[in-house]
């Protein structure tokens, strides 16, 4: 079996960590930086964006789900309330409130169909 020699370069590198000079401890507390740093530009970059994404979804769709449990409930006080109206000024005639309320979502519905935008087709 033969021996070969070490390289003079890896000696020099052991005599200067094993004898504490050169930043011998602090070559683990700049790898440990270096890790953080890297770990926090990567979350910078994927996990945040995403977690935006997560709570604007979570939070418009709870927007949705309230507002239109708001929007049912406001047009069943109106047609109610439309309902008394209509009870003080002639006789009791709910048809009377519900066509009323027929009428104005039909003409909204009518508004908002025109306002749609038209699909154009390239050929």
């Amino acid at each position: 079996m033969t021996v070969r020699p070490v390289p003079a370069r890896l000696v020099t590198m052991a005599a200067v960590h094993t004898a504490g000079g050169g930043g011998g401890e602090d070559w683990a507390a700049a790898a440990a930086d270096t890790i953080e740093r890297v770990i926090a530009s990567v979350r910078a970059k994927t996990a945040d964006p995403l977690e935006a994404v997560a709570r604007i979804l979570v939070y418009g769709l709870l927007a949705a789900i309230v507002g239109g449990a708001a929007l049912v409930l406001v047009t069943v006080g109106l047609v109610r309330a439309l309902i008394t109206v209509i009870d003080l000024v002639w006789t009791r005639e709910v048809w009377l409130a519900h066509l009323a309320a027929g009428g104005i979502f039909t003409i909204a519905g009518v508004f908002l169909w025109r306002k749609r935008s038209a699909k154009t087709v390239k050929v």
